[in-house]
């Protein structure tokens, strides 16, 4: 399976409109190679940058298996982020450049989470139903 996205190459810079500084939306995904079998996708995004903690800035899951993640839209029930509510949060890093993880997971089942369930329960749900994964990293500094 393989990422990419038409706003931008891997480890480039995401373009302000899908940050805070911008329109906070969810940047345009593309999927390839989606395999056999495959019930339903996740999408988790996150940056392993943040003081303290890796910061999540999107959980959706139960999407339909599909080649395109349109910009700002929620294909599927979304989790609570570290922003506090289930929605895309865009990067906002407090300094410097962030690295910022865009994993989509091919899942053999669906979900049926709750909206607003957390990475945790996420990830145990996902457990022994990951087909594959893909990721493509975006950077952001705020200017």
């Amino acid at each position: 399976m393989h990422i990419t996205s038409s706003a931008f190459e891997h480890n480039e810079r995401i373009p302000a409109k899908y940050t805070c500084n911008g329109q906070n939306i969810n940047p345009p995904l593309r999927i390839e190679d989606i395999p056999p079998g495959t019930q339903s996708m996740a999408i988790i995004v996150d940056d392993p940058d943040a003081p303290g903690k890796t910061f999540l800035h999107w959980l959706i899951w139960d999407i339909e298996p599909t080649n395109e993640i349109g910009e700002n839209t929620a294909p599927g029930t979304q989790g609570r982020t570290d922003f506090g509510k289930p929605a895309y949060g865009g990067p906002c890093p407090p300094s410097g450049t962030h690295r910022y993880f865009f994993r989509v997971y091919a899942l053999g089942t669906t979900l049926g989470l709750p909206e607003g369930s957390s990475r945790a329960d996420l990830e145990q749900a996902m457990k022994g139903h990951v087909l594959a994964e893909a990721e493509i990293i975006g950077l952001y500094a705020q200017s």
